[in-house]
C-alpha cells in the first residue's frame, strides 16, 4: 500500500478530526472573496426584508418602508388600462348587439376583450378552446346546436342571467322529469324510448323496442323536444334527431338521463362582470364559429 506524502502546505493546515483509514480530511478556510460576498449577500438580504414587504403576519404581511404594494400595482394597472379603453367600453355598451360587427375597429376590442373575460371566468367549465366538457355537461360552443339559441341577444341573457341558478329570477330555468327515479316510467318503457330516441338520431336500435318507444315518448316528452324530437328552445329543451349531445348520446348516456334526469347549473355574471365585460365575452362566444 502506498502512503501520501504530507507536503508542508498541508502540514500546517489543521483538520477536522475526521479520519477514514489513515486518511485526513483538512480544514481549508473559505476564499476570501467567498466570504465577503456570503457576508454581502445576508446585509442585503436584512436590508430587502426592510424595505419591502417581506415577513407574513396574522392578517397581512410587512409592507416594508418604501411602501411598495404589488396589489396595488396591479390595480393601478387595470384602473389606467380601463381609463385609456373607457371610450371603447362605453361604445360597447351603447352598441346594438348586432351592429358591433359593423365597426371594425369597435369589433377587435370586443375580440381582445371578450377573450380576456373568458379566460378568466368561463375555460373552467367550457375548456380553453370552447369545446366544453361532453362527460360533465359543458356546453361545446364551437357547434350550432345551441339550447337557448346562438344569437347574440340569446348569448347575451344567457351569459347575463345564467341558467337554473337561484340567484337570479330572470335566470334560464328548464327541469327534465327523472322518469326512472320518481318511478314516472316502467323499466320496459325506460328500455323502449331510449330505442327510440337511439332511432331518432339515426343510430343503431332495436326496431321492435322503438316502435314501442314511440308510444311512451309521445305520451312523455313530446311536450318538451317536439313530435318530431326536434326540441325547444324556448324550454332548453335539446334536439334528439342529431349528433350533437350534451352528456353523450349512447344507449348507457341516454338510459341515465332518462332515469335521473339532468340539471345543469351555469352563474349569472351580470352582478359579477360589467356590461362592457358581459357584452365583449358575448361577442368572443358568438364569434368563435357556432354563434348564429
Amino acid at each position: 500500500m502506498c502512503a501520501k506524502k504530507i507536503t508542508k502546505v498541508e502540514r500546517d493546515v489543521p483538520t477536522t478530526g475526521h479520519d477514514w483509514d489513515g486518511i485526513q480530511e483538512l480544514d481549508n478556510p473559505m476564499p476570501r472573496w467567498w466570504v465577503w460576498v456570503f457576508y454581502a449577500c445576508i446585509v442585503w438580504g436584512i436590508g430587502y426584508t426592510i424595505a419591502y414587504p417581506a415577513w407574513p403576519l396574522l392578517t397581512r404581511a410587512t409592507q416594508g418602508v418604501i411602501g411598495n404594494n404589488e396589489r396595488a400595482n396591479v390595480a393601478a394597472e387595470i384602473a389606467d388600462w380601463n381609463a385609456r379603453n373607457a371610450g371603447n367600453r362605453e361604445k360597447l355598451v351603447a352598441t346594438d348587439l348586432n351592429a358591433i360587427g359593423d365597426d371594425p375597429q369597435l369589433a377587435a376590442f370586443a375580440e381582445n376583450a371578450g377573450a380576456a373575460v373568458f379566460r378568466t371566468n368561463c375555460v373552467q367549465c367550457h375548456g380553453a378552446g370552447a369545446a366544453g366538457i361532453q362527460s360533465l355537461g359543458y356546453p361545446n360552443l364551437l357547434d350550432d346546436d345551441w339550447l337557448w339559441g346562438g344569437s347574440m341577444e340569446a348569448i347575451h341573457q344567457t351569459v347575463s342571467h345564467g341558467i337554473r341558478n337561484t340567484t337570479d329570477p330572470d335566470a334560464r330555468y328548464s327541469q327534465m322529469p327523472a322518469f326512472g327515479k320518481d318511478q314516472l316510467l316502467e323499466k320496459p318503457q325506460i328500455a323502449e324510448v331510449v330505442e327510440y330516441v337511439l332511432q331518432l338520431s339515426g343510430q343503431e336500435h332495436d326496431a321492435v323496442l322503438a316502435l314501442a318507444g314511440a308510444t311512451v315518448f309521445a305520451d312523455n316528452c313530446s311536450s318538451c323536444h317536439a313530435g318530431t324530437g326536434k326540441g325547444d328552445r324556448e324550454q332548453g329543451a335539446p334536439d334528439l334527431t342529431d349528433a350533437v349531445w350534451l352528456y353523450g348520446g349512447s344507449r348507457e348516456a341516454i338510459t341515465y338521463s332518462v332515469n335521473n334526469a339532468r340539471f345543469g347549473v351555469m352563474p349569472d355574471w351580470a352582478g359579477r362582470l360589467s356590461e362592457a365585460d358581459i357584452r365583449a365575452v358575448s361577442w368572443y362566444v358568438h364569434s368563435l364559429g357556432g354563434g348564429e
